[in-house]
């Protein structure tokens, strides 16, 4: 079993054993009747401990609501009838389908359960324990948002950063090694085919949750305006990397048909195995471009057009072979004229070439 020992870990763990003694601390010298529940408050600073300062906030208020939402509906039968068989199990089922409701988030899991405390734990003095139970509950809350806040709140743009960076990288691979495929070792193998397309999908959804989390690590956060990063322009290039995935698992599926490992088209012509393999390297190539912020990323992208105008005058050249054999071929080009198409838009390379056509 594998331990995260990240640094971003380890600050969690540091911070959530302060919030905790902090809270533990503080607990005993709440005035009424919450002091007699002091174990609460440090339970409290737990459910506040998240990665993110506005998850936390967000884990706190959700935690509290579900929280109230479950001593009333406990109170509101302790207040007619006594706690019993009957009652506790009823309650504990309508606790249960109230958590359903989508806005309590986090807190969802504590209605059932804090109904159920103040039947069984609270009994006969089931106002007192829910006053107690729901300010130490706040108290607990607070001191982990206080520590959340206050000792290096984080920021996780640097993460989302390098797993675009790897989704960038990765779809420039795998059109290279689609490339080689063609002229190297056709038929592909199965399994690396299958496995390149389930490699994309899963990277993609990691990517998407890493820029997710970069967002909602600067809301709220005092940090976030020092480094003033725009993480709009991180969903932008999420938004193109995802199209570019798109076509370039479209294209996977075409070829692995046209190689015999599914059925969707014949053989491909002999003398399109070239172009096509030099169209894909030409497509990994402004993806690479793309990657390491190369000026000359203009040039590649008219390089990746004139090879795709090269294929498809192969493909019109081979009209004997048929719609059939031809269609792949023809699917192939208009994926990468796609890929083409959107890292021009998502780099602002169509945007220079317009100047540089009105300054001439």
């Amino acid at each position: 079993m594998e331990i995260n020992w990240s640094k971003a870990r380890i600050l969690l763990a540091v911070k959530a054993a302060i919030a905790v003694a902090i809270a533990w601390f503080v607990a005993p010298y709440m005035p009424g009747v919450a002091d007699e529940y002091p174990y609460y408050a440090p339970l409290g600073a737990l459910v506040s401990m998240y990665p993110t300062l506005m998850g936390s906030v967000k884990a706190g208020l959700q935690t509290l609501a579900g929280l109230l939402v479950g001593v009333l509906l406990a109170g509101a039968v302790v207040v007619f009838v006594q706690p019993n068989l009957v009652t506790i199990p009823l309650v504990v089922g309508i606790a249960v389908l109230l958590s359903g409701i989508g806005a309590l988030g986090y807190g969802r899991d504590y209605v059932p359960m804090a109904a159920l405390f103040v039947l069984i734990i609270g009994g006969q003095d089931a106002e007192d324990y829910s006053i107690g139970y729901a300010v130490q509950m706040a108290v607990g809350v607070g001191c982990g948002l206080l520590v959340n806040a206050l000792i290096w709140p984080p920021l996780n743009f640097s993460a989302a950063v390098l797993q675009l960076s790897r989704f960038r990288t990765m779809l420039a691979s795998h059109l290279e090694g689609l490339a080689a495929a063609l002229t190297e070792e056709w038929p592909p193998e199965p399994e690396a085919w299958t496995r390149y397309n389930s490699d994309i999908s899963t990277t993609g959804h990691e990517v998407r949750q890493a820029v997710y989390h970069a967002d909602e690590s600067r809301k709220g956060n005092p940090r976030a305006r020092r480094l003033n990063r725009d993480v709009g322009t991180d969903y932008q290039t999420l938004r193109a990397l995802e199209t570019v995935a798109f076509h370039v698992k479209d294209i996977t599926d075409v070829l692995a048909g046209a190689g015999g490992l599914k059925p969707l088209s014949g053989e491909l012509p002999d003398g399109l195995f070239e172009p096509l393999s030099d169209t894909l390297c030409s497509a990994a190539d402004i993806l690479h471009a793309w990657e390491s912020g190369d000026d000359d990323l203009p040039e590649r992208l008219q390089a990746a057009e004139e090879q795709l105008d090269g294929l498809l005058q192969a493909v019109d050249a081979r009209t004997d072979a048929g719609a059939g054999a031809l269609s792949p071929a023809a699917s192939v080009a208009t994926s990468v004229r796609r890929i083409i198409e959107t890292v021009r838009i998502a780099t602002g390379t169509d945007e220079d070439a317009d100047k540089d056509d009105e300054a001439a």
